[in-house]
């Protein structure tokens, strides 16, 4: 069976299997559409959120990164796995046992203040439609490739499939397509890796094979380290070397603890921790995640240093002296067909050639990594396929808790919570629907029209929300004195600073986005660190300038801080 066949045939089982289970798990009130009726088990939301957490930026992009930089690229795994470690021990119990619906639900209510749960509203909105911008590019990706069609059709598709399962069902029905598409992502992922490294290193384990010798071609250890390999075919192709990073101490720091701090402030993981009946379950659950989301981010450099090799390998030749284009290997030609990797013969030679600098006559985008993967080892197409597979359930898993996020916004913190108080539980269900109906347009778009590769985009998302959310969310659990005026200031500044210095270097003047220009020598993806010391720092100043917080929200601070009762979501 050929690997257009096999791809439609494993893709369109998942499809109909994400979209059974939508039918199954329709939400009928809106505790089931916004935390699935606060009763899942805690490994299944171990898995529903590690799905959620880990998107396309993680399965798709984040081994293109490390490949393409290599230690550089430290910075995503340590950032944000760092940033799953500080959600679950600092906020998770503390969230469920306040045990509201959403973000700008705690918020509104911490902070005594319409105004604060509006601006949250605003900063969650703004966080999700930056980060679904790069799973909609990860979508387009996927299927320009595997199945063959235009990038924008392949958006239509991926939004057709989040449309159904996330309006239909809400969080009741993403929970469980979440369980399955975590399923579908690791066996995709692990598949192809332990493949690799058993023909490359002869280990079956991918984190063993990434610190081993690679094999000669009688099948016996070469004396060779992989990364030492590495290392000799990066500086003689005129790239720095892939063990050794360019970026400067400290926009290494400020990358790593904005994706930190960032990623305890995305709402739509947040919110995942609130379908389960206990705090103790919340703790659990979150355990439970982070050994789900280990075995993928462990095995990631792995894959990245493999896909490196090969791919300098088939592209130059063993000799490095370059590969006729008509004997080229034929993923080559495949990938070329979607326009991500092009070719330009510069001195006529008839030859392809993979370098640094001018004599570099290969562009090839760093988000086909993953999923070129399989084909540059020659392993058999239905691993192939298997891996489309993994991709889309990758993107299509992170795009629905997001514009769950999104919906729930919309129709419980704006309008039921502000704008609509009145509105009836079915009214309220009807205008979680539509905006979520109306988040999967807006997300299209962004598929179609993306600002950039899967993982930067999803960075700084991160970073936004590590400027706005985070301090807010923090400084409400611990915070005895912080008030209103100081919260809204706060997450205002934050937002507003994070947000204007990425606009300045990455759209209206990225020929200034360079180490010489920017503040501190800190890059777009880092500012988030400075926009949160910015938040903390205004918020500070303007809560001891204006008058102290109730006491019943002092109380209510108390309550939060010591985690001991079931803490059920409560209906409103």
């Amino acid at each position: 069976m050929d690997l257009q066949t096999l791809t439609y045939i494993i893709v369109g089982a998942t499809f109909a299997l994400y979209i059974g289970i939508a039918i199954w798990s329709k939400a009928g009130s809106t505790k089931e559409f916004y935390v699935a009726g606060g009763g899942v088990p805690p490994v299944m939301n171990g898995m529903a959120t590690a799905a959620d957490w880990m998107s396309a930026a993680s399965f798709i992009s984040l081994a293109g990164i490390v490949s393409f930089v290599g230690f550089d690229g430290s910075v995503y795994l340590m950032g944000w796995t760092g940033g799953y470690v500080l959600l679950a021990t600092c906020m998770v119990p503390y969230l469920r046992k306040f045990g509201k619906y959403t973000v700008p639900d705690f918020i509104g209510e911490r902070y005594y203040s319409q105004a604060a749960r509006t601006v949250a509203v605003i900063c969650a909105i703004f966080i999700c439609f930056t980060y679904i911008a790069g799973q909609m590019r990860g979508v387009g990706v996927v299927f320009s490739r595997f199945l063959e069609v235009e990038v924008d059709t392949g958006v239509y598709i991926g939004m057709a499939v989040v449309f159904f399962y996330a309006v239909l069902g809400g969080m009741k029905g993403i929970t469980y397509t979440q369980v399955a598409q975590y399923c579908v992502m690791i066996f995709a992922f692990m598949v192809p890796a332990i493949f690799i490294s058993v023909m490359m290193t002869g280990h079956i384990f991918p984190q063993l094979g990434f610190g081993s010798q690679v094999l000669d071609a009688a099948g016996n250890p070469s004396g060779t380290y992989l990364l030492e390999k590495l290392d000799g075919l990066s500086t003689q192709l005129g790239f720095n070397q892939y063990t050794e990073g360019s970026k400067s101490m400290i926009d290494v720091f400020a990358i790593t603890a904005a994706l930190m701090v960032g990623t305890a402030g995305l709402p739509h993981v947040i919110v995942r921790f609130f379908t389960v009946p206990k705090v103790k379950d919340a703790r659990s659950s979150a355990g439970w995640t982070l050994v789900f989301i280990a075995i993928m981010y462990t095995t990631i450099p792995a894959v990245a240093a493999f896909s490196r090799v090969n791919m300098i390998e088939t592209i130059n030749g063993p000799e490095s002296t370059g590969v006729a284009y008509e004997t080229a290997p034929q993923w080559i030609k495949n990938w070329e067909k979607t326009g991500l990797i092009t070719w330009d013969d510069k001195n006529g030679d008839g030859k392809m050639f993979y370098a640094n600098g001018e004599q570099n006559e290969m562009k090839i985008d760093r988000d086909i990594m993953v999923l070129a993967t399989p084909e540059i080892a020659d392993l058999p197409a239905w691993v192939i396929a298997l891996v489309a597979a993994g991709g889309m359930a990758a993107a299509l898993s992170t795009s629905a808790g997001l514009l769950l996020v999104i919906s729930t916004s919309v129709s419980h913190d704006l309008l039921k919570k502000n704008l609509m108080p009145n509105i009836s539980d079915k009214k309220e269900l009807m205008y979680a629907r539509i905006a979520a109906a109306v988040g999967v347009i807006v997300a299209g778009y962004f598929g179609i029209n993306p600002p950039g590769f899967v993982a930067a985009v999803v960075a700084l998302a991160f970073g936004l929300a590590a400027s706005s959310l985070f301090p807010a969310i923090i400084m409400g659990i611990f915070s005895r004195t912080m008030n209103k005026e100081g919260a809204i200031a706060g997450m205002v500044t934050g937002l507003a600073f994070t947000s204007g210095y990425i606009v300045y270097f990455k759209f209206m003047n990225p020929e200034l986005n360079n180490a010489a220009n920017w503040l501190f020598g800190i890059s777009p993806e880092g500012i988030g660190f400075i926009g949160m010391i910015v938040n903390f720092a205004v918020a500070l100043v303007v809560s001891r300038m204006t008058t102290k917080i109730p006491d019943d929200v002092i109380e209510m601070v108390e309550g939060i801080r010591f985690p001991k009762g079931a803490g059920g979501a409560q209906d409103h």
